[in-house]
């Protein structure tokens, strides 16, 4: 039986975690779950799972063990075989470096922790030998092609992406965009923040550089479509021609599943797919004027540094959230990043600290920088 815990377990990929825990009796033991703030349902979660833990990284509670130093002395003293990183945003990067550097598998959904702290997480895991295991879909879906394969013949890796809720919008109408309609997304159900993220496609930026981590891919061999169904989520390309995907329902419990068995595979709830139904797969180039947020993280990414992922990385935390509380416009939000990483640069963190340091940094610089957007 494999002892996890799941950091993040309220939202969209913990509910989903949970439920490939219920349809697997006897495979998994949850040790601990951890939410930031509905307490409610976290308990609920925990009769149901019976988990031995019930953690709150915000707010106190009967029966809660609350902050990071909780969750730091259970990993400590348990027996724990894999931490699920299902948090939202670089609050993650503690969490998935304390994890790695206790040689405990870290099965990863939180991809602003690789942005952060890319090059410190990844020496910390190959030091103590933690696995680190993609839980993103189209990282799983990489990480499923690359399987057996030798990455020495390796042409290109390509991610997929929606074009989240303005794919069909024209870039000339974007200044007029409001939240509610930011927020339907055509094809998976997801918090607010990452929701915003696609529309942007800031997350498929945030994703080529954890790509380029979680595989040791150079910078120029990553690529972006747009493929409207979501249906193929990814794919590899290598020198002889060959072409590898990995296809399936648009439901994030088999990337899921796939990490939390690995390097089996389990039972996911999910259907199999019916290319019949589906009928035709589309896709195209991103428009960069429509995806401005992509356009700069492929910049960032060039740059082969985690100083301005850590600021790219902060200054869009700062600006959804202010989109998010109505305070700036939506195209306000590429053009208060690239104000930031303007403004401000640290140095290249050497260790942990500074990673965290570096973030507060940015931070700070962006919520002045942002209010030269405001309403």
């Amino acid at each position: 039986m494999k002892r996890i815990g799941i950091i993040g377990s309220t939202g969209s990929i913990g509910r989903q975690a949970l439920d490939v825990v219920k349809r697997n009796p006897g495979k998994y033991e949850v040790v601990f779950l951890s939410c930031n703030g509905n307490l409610e349902l976290m308990r609920e979660q925990g009769r149901e799972c019976a988990a031995k833990y019930l953690c709150s990284t915000g707010l106190s509670g009967e029966g809660i063990l609350c902050g990071e130093s909780e969750i730091l002395k259970i990993l400590d003293s348990e027996a724990i075989d894999m931490v699920l990183l299902a948090a939202v945003g670089a609050a993650g990067t503690v969490y998935a470096y304390e994890t790695v550097k206790r040689g405990i598998t870290l099965a990863l959904a939180n991809k602003e922790s690789i942005v952060a702290s890319g090059r410190i997480l990844f020496d910390t895991a190959a030091r103590t030998g933690a696995k680190i295991l993609p839980v993103d879909s189209e990282h799983s879906a990489i990480f499923q092609c690359l399987q057996g394969q030798d990455k020495n013949f390796l042409h290109s890796v390509t991610l997929t992406a929606s074009g989240g809720a303005f794919r069909n919008t024209p870039a000339d109408a974007l200044d007029y965009v409001t939240l509610e309609q930011a927020l339907r997304h055509p094809n998976w159900s997801m918090g607010s923040k990452i929701t915003i993220d696609s529309a942007t496609m800031m997350n498929k930026g945030l994703e080529l550089i954890e790509a380029r981590f979680l595989f040791d891919i150079e910078p120029s061999m990553l690529r972006v479509v747009i493929h409207p169904q979501s249906v193929v989520h990814s794919f590899v390309s290598f020198r002889d021609g060959s072409m590898i995907a990995q296809m399936g329902e648009p439901d994030m419990r088999t990337p899921i599943a796939y990490a939390m068995a690995y390097p089996e595979r389990t039972e996911s709830g999910v259907q199999p797919l019916s290319l019949a139904k589906v009928g035709a797969l589309t896709f195209f180039e991103p428009d960069m004027e429509k995806y401005p947020c992509l356009q700069i993280a492929a910049e960032v990414l060039k740059k082969d540094s985690n100083a301005p992922m850590i600021v790219m990385n902060a200054a869009n935390e700062v600006a959804v959230a202010e989109f998010l509380g109505g305070r700036i416009g939506y195209t306000a939000i590429p053009e208060a990043i690239s104000a930031v990483l303007d403004s401000f640069m640290p140095q290249e963190p050497q260790n942990i600290a500074e990673v965290l340091a570096a973030d507060s940094e940015a931070r700070a610089a962006a919520e002045k920088v942002i209010k030269r957007f405001y309403r």
